[in-house]
């Protein structure tokens, strides 16, 4: 009989065949019973799943009365003695403390909610701090947080001096390692567990637990590719809950479902027992065929396994797989663990698990994002507190701009790195899915894949926070600024964004954009500003150009004829093309005013601009203030600036990002022209002080920062010799060098 491997195809070919025919249908994780008024403290959640509803439960959802297990746990050491049935039940505990929680501050439920039993069992296994426990992207880490001594600091979590929504190494010996960007919990881990081999503390574990949509990061694999080359014990948790951690469903080139998750429908057939009874025929039958065919059959079978359960990909990286498991299953995931941990050699280890997201929580279970990310809500209905915006966000502003142009031109693409409900790609999505590309959590490959797609004629709007841009800045330089192909970037939360912290401000896109040559680089300052924008940067066909927008909603017409005299009766409809590089002036100084004051402002910093002008001039009849709208960057408008130096005596600039952005741009255009060599001038650049500021509101944190109106107007007065309204905001202490 012939034995080139071409006549193992019919074999591999009957194997797979034979296998999607025996494939089971897909099914949900057995859901948990659902607490209600008359739960009982003691009970143990079932894990006998209710029958199937196709309606979402109404409630009334309560959960234990009391919780005498969790209030034993003030450190992970108190959990250690728990027998499983015991585990369960403080997991059942452990669910409701987050859901209650979670209902009085807002923040990130759903994923928190996929991973109470993970973090029951992780750690009863292994022993924190010692044995780090890197959470990726770390938004699921309140049941951490609880277990770790912070239960008491819930009521703080994304508040002005409270808890973080992140892991964060400064606020408890349990966080590890920081994050809030995605992707890096394996290369962090690893350099810990090398750490720990460099150093002799053979007896330490570093376990890195990464999800779904991390996972879709290429820094994941590199980390991975590495672990193995290092031949370092690694451990990583793979948590497959189907939604990449993000709310999906957004209509796109690539169908509805989340980008480059592993299918749930594929990874349950290693397990099923029709698949396992096929295996076994196929392998009574491959015994018939000669020893080369035996062989090649044997390996076509390693392959249809990795197939359906992604073994074979973690397996050919040099990690040693193991999964699919349940991961809401304590009975098993203990146990596994218990055998990860305890398993010798030095070859990195990898656990897949399925859970899923907002697991034990009906309203969570049944909503379309598993309230991924929630305002505050009434536990017992769900119903969340919004209060409904007088104005569009700018998101959505940008977003049906964006629709519009692309009404008219099929060239018009646009892509989005996992965020297509945080930039509004979403919307934009429903009506031009073939349009819409969702590449996953990989912010390097949507930049050259933009590039790509501008190179062949498409026009392509790259849409990413300001923040997440950061990962892919080698890009914008390397595969679009010298190329000049003109690229799109669109920047949603650029400036502070609130709750969410450091991680996510958009403080730096104005400085690492605006020294790379060949871009343009504009911010709106209202909404009718930002509809122009984007018909500007849609009209720029010879360079890459940013266009950056704050998190919030708008202004809306009452404000825009006050502040800025539009003399609007009802919002455009669609914006017009402004001219690039030029500013405007929205007001005059006062004619006659003896002390001359300019305000040069980048952004939506400008409604405060003119609040501060006009207190300046009703404080005082001598004081005159002009305010101005750059409106871009790069290029600057060198006569607009020139004007305002030659017309005042003091001259302020204002934005929403970092020292070495706009006002250093002004500065430096002033100093080269020689306008500041008789000393006339005063230039004062107000800017994000150099620190991070914490999770608050936006207003709180403007304020912190010293970029509100009062403050404008308190940076004015001192320059004009008069007694300031204000205290100076408080200055970033210099970092401790040991």
């Amino acid at each position: 009989m012939p034995s080139h491997p071409s006549q193992t195809l019919p074999c591999l070919a009957l194997l797979l065949a034979g296998a999607n025919a025996l494939l089971p249908a897909p099914a949900a994780l057995p859901s948990p019973p659902h607490a209600s008024a008359s739960a009982s403290a003691h009970s143990l959640p079932s894990r006998a799943p209710p029958p199937r509803m196709l309606q979402p439960p109404q409630g009334p959802f309560v959960g234990p009365r009391t919780t005498p297990l969790l209030d034993m746990v003030r450190s992970p050491q108190d959990l250690k003695p728990f027998t499983i049935n015991e585990l369960k039940q403080l997991a059942h505990e452990l669910r409701w403390e987050t859901i209650n929680a979670v209902s009085k501050t807002g923040g990130h439920l759903g994923s928190s909610l996929g991973v109470v039993e993970l973090t029951v069992a992780l750690h009863k296994v292994f022993n924190a701090p010692q044995d780090p426990i890197i959470w990726d992207v770390s938004h699921q880490v309140y049941p951490h947080k609880i277990l770790t001594g912070r239960r008491h600091r819930m009521h703080t979590l994304r508040q002005a001096g409270g808890l973080s929504g992140f892991a964060k190494r400064k606020e408890s010996e349990y966080d590890n390692f920081g994050a809030g960007h995605s992707t890096t919990s394996i290369s962090a881990a690893l350099g810990m567990q090398t750490a720990f081999e460099l150093q002799g503390r053979h007896e330490r574990h570093s376990i890195a637990v990464i999800g779904d949509g991390a996972i879709t990061g290429g820094m994941a694999y590199e980390a991975m590719n590495n672990a193995a080359y290092l031949n370092s014990r690694v451990i990583v948790i793979y948590n497959d809950n189907g939604q990449v951690s993000l709310p999906t469903g957004t209509p796109s080139a690539g169908g509805t479902g989340p980008a480059g998750s592993l299918s749930a429908y594929t990874a349950r057939l290693i397990a099923s027992k029709p698949f396992q009874n096929f295996r076994d025929t196929a392998k009574s039958i491959n015994k018939l065929f000669p020893k080369e065919i035996q062989e090649a059959n044997a390996k076509i079978d390693e392959y249809a396994r990795g197939f359906v359960s992604g073994g074979t990909l973690f397996e050919e990286l040099g990690f040693y797989y193991i999964g699919p498991v349940d991961g809401h299953d304590l009975d098993n995931l203990v146990p596994i663990l218990e055998s990860v941990r305890d398993r010798g050699g030095n070859q990195p280890v990898l656990l897949h698990i399925k859970t899923q997201k907002g697991y034990g929580y009906p309203p969570a279970e049944f909503a379309s994002d598993k309230y991924h990310g929630v305002p505050k809500f009434d536990v017992a209905t769900g119903k969340k507190q919004v209060i409904p915006a007088k104005t569009p966000s700018y998101t959505s502003v940008f977003a049906d701009t964006l629709i519009n142009i692309a009404a008219t031109d099929r060239s018009v693409v646009a892509i989005t790195a996992a965020m297509p409900g945080g930039t509004g790609i979403d919307k934009f999505g429903r009506r031009f899915p073939k349009r819409t590309f969702d590449v996953g959590i990989a912010e390097q490959h949507a930049v050259t894949f933009a590039a790509g797609q501008a190179a062949e004629g498409l026009k392509p709007f790259c849409s990413i926070y300001s923040t997440f841009l950061q990962r892919a800045y080698d890009q914008v330089i390397h595969d679009c600024a010298i190329q000049k192909l003109p690229v799109r970037f669109i920047l949603d939360r650029a400036g502070l964004v609130g709750n969410d912290g450091p991680t996510h401000h958009g403080s730096f896109d104005l400085a690492y954009l605006g020294c790379i040559p060949d871009i343009v680089v504009c911010a709106p300052s209202d909404e009718v500003e930002l509809m122009n924008m984007v018909h500007t940067v849609y009209s720029i066909d010879s360079l890459p150009s940013a266009l950056r927008y704050p998190r919030g909603s708008a202004l809306g017409l009452e404000k825009l004829n006050d502040l800025f005299g539009y003399e609007l009766e009802e919002m455009p409809e669609k914006g017009t093309v402004l001219p690039v590089g030029k500013g405007r002036v929205i007001r005059q100084a006062r004619a006659g005013a003896k002390s001359r004051v300019a305000i040069l402002s980048l952004g939506t910093r400008l409604a405060c601009a003119v609040t501060a002008a006009r207190a300046l001039e009703e404080a005082d009849g001598k004081v005159g203030v002009t305010v101005a709208d750059a409106r871009w960057m790069k290029p600057l408008d060198t006569e607009l600036v020139g004007k305002l130096a030659e017309e005042h005596d003091i001259l302020i600039t204002v934005e929403e990002g970092s020292i070495g952005g706009f006002g250093d741009h002004v500065l430096h255009f002033l100093a080269l022209s020689g306008r500041l060599d008789e000393g006339k001038l005063k230039v004062r650049p107000m800017v994000l002080p150099d620190k991070y500021i914490e999770a608050a509101g936006q207003g709180e944190q403007y304020e912190e920062a010293g970029l509100s109106a009062g403050f404008i107007e308190n940076t004015a007065r001192k320059l004009l010799g008069k007694q300031s309204v204000l205290s100076a905001p408080v200055a970033a202490e210099p970092p401790t060098i040991a």
